[in-house]
């Protein structure tokens, strides 16, 4: 008898003929147990790492099955981010109910309503309309959201936010109208996606000048704006070295 690859080629004296016999392949859910696993050390090993900076993580679980962010939970994790409202409902939907979600995508008006209930952080405001919505829907609900708003600074056209040399306007605009169902607790932002960490370093750097101005010159008075919300799974160490507060990671985790 010869073996290969989980396969046995058994061979009858009587015969040229090779019988092919089918020996049980490895147990898929060993594999599936490693793969979960590995999730739960990555979730811990960058923990540690953001703890010794008091940075909190956001673990983005777009794209992700709902095993996959099981694992991530399982370690201990309760801060989840989705890009977009139809599966971050579907997460909700699935999921533990002491998660805390954020929507860090782009963010439709007409899609609000859906995520008021429950949504933790919109990381995602970059329009007085849009404010203005979630403010409402939040009214309605008898909560007040936490926002944090979306500056622009990378080359990329197709990113969102407002960018920097309009921050003031955007920000006077949002306290004059006085929006009772919002909690506006910082600023979030992306860098360009590039190798160039040249380029990566200048665009937070920039960021993180905005924040200062803005917490400096609107609210200097109030702890709650405290929130940078800046790094991702191939920049957050160089996030963490312009003042970060948050980091969305995704890819470091499940891949």
């Amino acid at each position: 008898m010869v073996r290969s690859s989980g396969t046995s080629f058994e061979q009858d004296p009587n015969k040229s003929a090779i019988n092919i016999v089918t020996l049980p392949k490895r147990n898929i859910s060993i594999a599936k147990v490693e793969k979960m696993q590995k999730i739960e050390d990555n979730i811990r090993r960058i923990q540690l790492e953001l703890k010794q900076n008091e940075v909190q993580l956001i673990v983005v679980s777009k794209y992700r099955e709902i095993s996959e962010i099981q694992a991530a939970y399982n370690s201990g994790q309760r801060d989840f981010a989705e890009n977009r409202v139809q599966a971050l409902l579907e997460r909700e939907e699935s999921l533990p109910k002491d998660i805390k979600w954020h929507l860090i995508g782009h963010l439709q008006t007409n899609k609000v309503k859906y995520i008021a209930p429950f949504i933790h952080v919109i990381h995602s405001v970059d329009s007085l309309k849009l404010a203005e919505e979630i403010n409402k829907q939040a009214i309605k609900h008898n909560r007040q959201i936490d926002i944090l708003l979306q500056t622009h600074v990378a080359q990329e056209e197709s990113k969102f936010g407002i960018p920097p040399e309009n921050f003031n306007d955007f920000v006077e605009a949002l306290l004059e109208n006085k929006l009772s169902g919002i909690k506006i607790r910082g600023i979030m932002g992306m860098a360009t996606f590039t190798d160039n960490t040249a380029i990566i370093h200048h665009e937070f750097d920039r960021i993180e000048t905005l924040f200062k101005t803005i917490k400096h010159r609107y609210f200097q008075n109030d702890a709650s704006f405290n929130e940078l919300s800046i790094g991702m799974s191939g920049d957050y160490r160089i996030a963490m070295e312009h003042g970060a507060t948050m980091v969305r990671i995704g890819s470091a985790i499940f891949e």
